[in-house]
């Protein structure tokens, strides 16, 4: 089966990432845009998890599919289902596990430690049309870290990904360890949108998600206007994947149903 059901009711459908430090407050970001829900006592994420929300862009439903890991260097086992495409997330189960492998030295745990990471790395980004970065305003080393998350990201993505920089955390003002004319100063340099966040306070966070959406949205727009409105006909890439169930990011084909 792939990734679209008869019964599901959207016209595009995107895969977005949050990246960034561990604990900087992904998790909430995502539960708060994705369930208006916010837990003062959110733990680390171990693995995986992402939630879904359709929005109206136009007379358009796009449908976002959010995904949120750990921001820690761990490791996620992907264990698919039989007869389940490896994107198929509906029916995919991620375990997580540290890096332990008994009777290795250091040095060759080390070693196979960072070729899975780099496996893992390719998989959550795969198909990725749009990135929230985040960093903690109060912490500013979470801050210093976005610029490697920044590179781990475009070299794992189409260069036409939608990025927006986000400084979450925004209400303790008292705390503020990063300034908004810093990070406004980055986002310009680098060409990411930016916005400062509150998940506690909901300040900004259907902005942000809604911002990347409709951006995101506006890309596949001028690339079916490009090749004469057939959306169907769009280059196959690694990021505008259009027309094809398995892929993650797609348009909705009328019409089409899977078997």
């Amino acid at each position: 089966m792939g990734a679209y059901r008869a019964d599901d009711d959207y016209d595009y459908l995107f895969k977005v990432v949050l990246i960034g430090d561990s604990g900087v407050g992904k998790s909430n970001l995502l539960s708060r845009f994705t369930r208006n829900e916010f837990s003062l006592e959110s733990k680390s994420t171990i693995g995986v998890e992402f939630a879904t929300r359709s929005i109206h862009v136009d007379d358009k439903v796009v449908k976002a599919q959010i995904w949120d890991t750990a921001g820690q260097e761990r490791f996620i086992v992907f264990l698919g289902l039989p007869g389940c495409p490896a994107n198929d997330m509906d029916r995919m189960v991620f375990f997580y596990i540290d890096a332990w492998f008994s009777g290795k030295s250091n040095r060759e745990r080390k070693q196979t430690d960072k070729r899975k990471y780099r496996a893992i790395t390719s998989a959550y980004y795969r198909g990725a049309v749009g990135a929230l970065l985040v960093y903690d305003v109060t912490r500013h080393v979470t801050f210093e870290n976005v610029e490697r998350w920044l590179k781990e990201l475009r070299d794992h993505t189409d260069s036409n990904i939608v990025i927006m920089l986000v400084g979450n955390k925004a209400d303790l003002r008292h705390l503020r360890a990063v300034s908004t004319e810093d990070a406004t100063a980055f986002a310009e340099r680098e060409n990411t949108f930016f916005m400062e966040t509150s998940a506690l306070e909901s300040l900004n966070v259907e902005n942000a998600f809604t911002e990347v959406l409709t951006q995101i949205y506006r890309v596949v727009s001028r690339k079916a206007l490009d090749i004469g409105d057939d959306p169907a006909a769009l280059p196959k890439g690694q990021t505008i994947n259009v027309g094809n169930k398995d892929d993650v990011s797609a348009v909705k084909k009328v019409g089409c149903c899977s078997a």
